[in-house]
This record gives C-alpha cells, sequence and structure tokens, in this order.
C-alpha cells in the first residue's frame, strides 16, 4: 500500500466538498481561487463539476495545467436511468465537457429503477444499453466512464447499481475498455463482500473517494463525515483497492451541509491534508 504520511502527490479535491455541487451552499469560490487554494497546499489534483464551468472547460483545465496540478476528473453524467434520465444529448455534452477539460474521468451515477419496472435487474440492462451507445465517443474523447455504486438507500431515484459486484457486471455487459468503476468509501464501507468483488476488478478501478460515514449521521445526502471522524475502515478499504491494481487519485468529497461547507475554505483545504497524512 502506498505511504501518504508525507505525500501528498495523490491527494485530489472534489469540488463538492467546498458546497460547489448545490446552490446556496459553501463560500462561493471560484474555480480560479480553487484552484489556487489547491496549488498553495501542495494537492495533487481537483475534480469539477459540470455545474461550475459553464462554457470556461478548457480554460479552467488550462489554469488548472498551470498551476502543476491535475485535472482528475468531471462530476457527473445526467442520470441514464429512471424517471430523471437525462437524453443522449445531454450525456453527449458531459463527454464533451469532459474532454475540453481535459478529465480524463467521468464519473457516471446511474439514475434509479426504470418506470414499470421492480427490483433493478432491468435497469441496469437499461444502463448497460445507454453506457454502450456513449463508450465509443467517449473512447474517442480519451474519456473514461466511471460507473459509481451508491449505498442501498439511494436506490430508486438515484441509483440501479449498489456495490462494486453490481458495477462490475453492469462494465462485463458494455465490455468496452473505456467503461470501469469507482469505488467511494461512503457508498461501500458497509459491504462485507467488498474486498472480493474488488478482486475481480483488475483494470477497471478507475477512481477512489474518501471521507467518512459518521456514526450518528443525521442526512443521508449532505452528512458525510471528514476522513478519521467516522466508522469506515479508510486503511483497509484503500489496500483493498489498491491490491486489486488501483493507484491514481484519491479523491476527497464530502457532502456536509451541517458542518464543511460551513467553514472557511482554507480551513476545510488544510483539514482535509493533515487527515490525509495520518488517516488514509
Amino acid at each position: 500500500m502506498r505511504d501518504f504520511s508525507h505525500d501528498r502527490t495523490a491527494l485530489s479535491l472534489n469540488t463538492a466538498t467546498l458546497g460547489h455541487n448545490l446552490d446556496g451552499h459553501g463560500a462561493g469560490w471560484t474555480p480560479e481561487q480553487v484552484i489556487d487554494g489547491c496549488a498553495e497546499r501542495g494537492f495533487g489534483g481537483i475534480v469539477f463539476w459540470r455545474r461550475e464551468l459553464g462554457n470556461r472547460a478548457a480554460e479552467i483545465g488550462e489554469r488548472v495545467r498551470a498551476a502543476g496540478l491535475r485535472v482528475d476528473g468531471l462530476c457527473r453524467t445526467p442520470y441514464l436511468t429512471g424517471r430523471d434520465a437525462g437524453s443522449d444529448a445531454e450525456i453527449q455534452a458531459s463527454i464533451d465537457m469532459a474532454a475540453a477539460l481535459g478529465a480524463p474521468i467521468l464519473t457516471i451515477v446511474t439514475g434509479g429503477t426504470e418506470p414499470g419496472t421492480k427490483g433493478g435487474a432491468e435497469s441496469r440492462k437499461r444502463l448497460a444499453d445507454r453506457i454502450a451507445r456513449h463508450a465509443p465517443h467517449a473512447s474517442d474523447c480519451a474519456v473514461r466512464l466511471a460507473i459509481e455504486p451508491l449505498n442501498p438507500m439511494f436506490g430508486g431515484n438515484r441509483t440501479c447499481v449498489f456495490t462494486v459486484r453490481d458495477a462490475l457486471e453492469v462494465c462485463g455487459l458494455v465490455s468496452m475498455e473505456n467503461v470501469g468503476i469507482a469505488v467511494d468509501v461512503y457508498h461501500v464501507w458497509w459491504d462485507a463482500t467488498l474486498e472480493e468483488s474488488l478482486e475481480e476488478a483488475t483494470d477497471h478501478i478507475y477512481g477512489y473517494h474518501l471521507c467518512d460515514w459518521l456514526e450518528d449521521t443525521g442526512d443521508m445526502l449532505l452528512d458525510r463525515g471528514m476522513m478519521g471522524d467516522g466508522v469506515a475502515d479508510l486503511k483497509f478499504i484503500r489496500s483493498a483497492v489498491e491490491a486489486a491494481g488501483y493507484s491514481g487519485p484519491c479523491e476527497v468529497e464530502i457532502f456536509s451541509a451541517r458542518d464543511w461547507w460551513l467553514r472557511p475554505p482554507g480551513e476545510v483545504l488544510d483539514k482535509i491534508v493533515d487527515r490525509f497524512h495520518t488517516h488514509c
């Protein structure tokens, strides 16, 4: 397992950690301020959300690289399944934005169950069909698509993929080299089959997301913990992810309307650096 006690090259900020994924949250830092704040603290990379970029994706990507940082990814596609699924044009536009930004990874949060269906099997088939339709364009753009399983509590309206094994099954149905998975601590920490499932994920892990699960979480979406404040076994999970061959960025993604989004962004970034060295 990599030693992060003094090395933060792999440390990456998902800007949701500063509240940038939802209106009315966070301190409202511009992308430029985020880039400068991360560069000053020695972060390796940044992952943006589409809503931040507008028509400035290429410009912001250049700004990141000029600051000596990586663009590690883009969040996220529109939903691909369920009642709120985006159109093919919207999905293609998200791929094009990732390409303009220079993001190697575009995260897929799948969307919920297909209207008129029960369970998740039919929705996952629909998901695989839609991914297969767009994966060639993503490949042409040098963008990899990372399916992110979500905690089962998000089943129905946000996801039809609950475990790493579910996500790998969808990857198998699509069977394209640029389709893999993202492993988020918040969503997989509870899964007793995680280590076994990750053993089957060789070369298909495209992202690893850090946060923590608070023992008394008060909101299933917006009350994630800073690493070390909760009950997830962070080092065990990373060891399993890396044993499966992953050596990429560790992306800190904390939705925290009750705590971290209320604090000055600089304080949040400083705490991330400290916890990354000591708890991850």
